[in-house]
């Protein structure tokens, strides 16, 4: 779906490209604040996980510098708050990737037909702009070229495919999957396989002239509310503008924001500053419209297809923020599809401090995948993992042989905090004192019937959740 930029009534905003904030009136830093917002926001939270991850070497989150693997032998816990929503049923490895200097050259090892992985391709567009793994080019050994935009060149002998980033610092998520915590060991040979190299060092070459060192200016995913204006600017240097980002991107340029200019919150007028305010609130309350509105409810779980490659979101701005604050970094649908609620299946909101839940799967009627389905619990209000007496955060389908089954061939969840009892304890989901957010990934699902593809439209419904009377 192709949409033109979100303020496109507001003729104003090419004309005051050459305007500073402090001449524009309330109403119109309010509009201005409310697009930037809604263009800004994956950036903005991008560069907040790629200074947490790649540079900032004494923070908590750190990583690995750029244009290295950081294999993570563990899957994430209530104690990983870079990412929202993070993934706890695949061990993580990452490479954050400067493609300025030369392109990167990412290799995989053979991995065992019955193990799904995937390598996922992002920038700082948050495009998934390409895949390497089980679905994509199949489990066997291969190499793979990473470009940036300004690449110009041919594919060398040897590599299997070239991929192209709309910017100059990209991110490789790695995913590997995990049978049970015996199974780690495996999970980390096959980590130690990944590879990521120079293509001057895949081609026994010297090394081209260095990249210039950046002084990047620090940012947090917890400091993005206080200061997204400034973090906007940060990530803009490292995003090149294209053909559609053009009027957005004059619009940005009307408020001082943008590729070598320098946002001072703090020097606005007290008006001024209460216009960005609302701006951005009203922002916010668009995309979480948009999140709440742009799916198919089935069940009560809201499913869609939010995430892809720039071509997939053909300037659609308000969706691709809704994209990042629903899942940062969510797969293609027909890599993972995720259904995900806030909401039993009388719409009344999810709260752990005042009911128990259920869901229950009929007999033959599990989430059909060629590879693994999973039930995430969050926090409701942060959307992060949650500490719980079980270390548990999810419940997956290789779960299932240490799960009990009903009488009548039925599979039933128990979505509570108080743990149900010894007999129903392999089948508990623990839950916290609070609100609720649940979020269900179907990995490589089936295409042919029964299947929930076209997400939200397939033959295959998710169970709606049942609060315990």
């Amino acid at each position: 779906m192709k949409t033109k930029t979100i303020l496109t009534s507001l003729s104003f905003a090419l004309a005051l490209t050459t305007a500073r904030a402090a001449d524009l009136t309330p109403s119109e830093t309010k509009a201005i604040a409310e697009e930037a917002f809604i263009y800004g926001l994956p950036l903005v939270m991008n560069y907040a996980v790629m200074y947490e991850y790649a540079v900032d070497k004494g923070g908590p989150q750190y990583k690995a510098p750029f244009n290295q693997i950081k294999n993570e032998p563990r899957v994430f816990t209530y104690e990983d708050t870079a990412i929202i929503t993070p993934n706890s049923d695949t061990p993580y490895s990452f490479a954050w990737l400067d493609l300025r200097a030369e392109p990167m050259v990412l290799s995989v090892p053979a991995v065992p037909k019955e193990r799904y992985y995937a390598v996922q391709l992002i920038d700082g567009n948050t495009y998934n702009y390409g895949y390497i793994g089980s679905r994509a080019t199949g489990n066997e050994a291969g190499d793979y070229m990473v470009v940036g935009p300004e690449w110009k060149g041919e594919k060398p002998a040897g590599i299997k495919k070239v991929f192209t980033s709309t910017t100059p610092f990209s991110v490789a998520g790695y995913r590997t999957q995990l049978f049970n915590a015996e199974d780690m060991p495996n999970v980390v040979k096959v980590q130690a396989g990944y590879k990521a190299q120079p293509l001057s060092a895949f081609l026994k070459q010297p090394a081209p002239p260095a990249a210039p060192k950046i002084d990047f200016v620090p940012a947090t995913t917890a400091g993005i509310k206080a200061n997204f204006f400034e973090y906007l600017d940060a990530a803009l240097q490292f995003v090149p503008p294209a053909p559609e980002e053009k009027e957005v991107r004059a619009t940005l340029a009307s408020i001082g924001i943008g590729p070598g200019k320098t946002f001072d919150f703090k020097k606005l007028s007290p008006e001024q500053k209460d216009a960005f305010m609302l701006g951005m609130k009203a922002g916010d309350e668009k995309v979480e419209k948009f999140l709440a509105s742009g799916m198919k409810n089935v069940n009560d779980w809201n499913i869609g297809s939010f995430f892809g490659d720039r071509a997939f979101f053909s300037a659609n701005w308000l969706m691709r923020a809704a994209a990042a604050k629903g899942g940062l970094y969510g797969n293609d649908a027909v890599e993972a599809t995720y259904p995900f609620t806030r909401v039993d299946a009388t719409g009344e909101t999810l709260d752990g401090s005042k009911h128990n839940y259920t869901i229950t799967f009929t007999a033959g009627q599990l989430p059909p995948v060629n590879a693994f389905w999973s039930v995430t619990m969050y926090d409701g209000k942060s959307q992060f993992l949650i500490k719980n007496p079980i270390n548990r955060y999810l419940i997956n389908s290789p779960m299932l042989p240490n799960m009990k089954k009903n009488a009548d061939g039925s599979l039933t969840l128990y979505i509570q905090k108080d743990n149900p009892g010894a007999d129903k304890e392999a089948n508990w989901l623990p839950a916290p004192n609070d609100t609720i957010y649940l979020v269900m990934r179907l990995y490589w699902p089936k295409t042919k019937a029964p299947s929930i593809l076209p997400a939200g439209e397939g033959t295959w419904k998710p169970p709606g959740i049942v609060k315990v009377k």
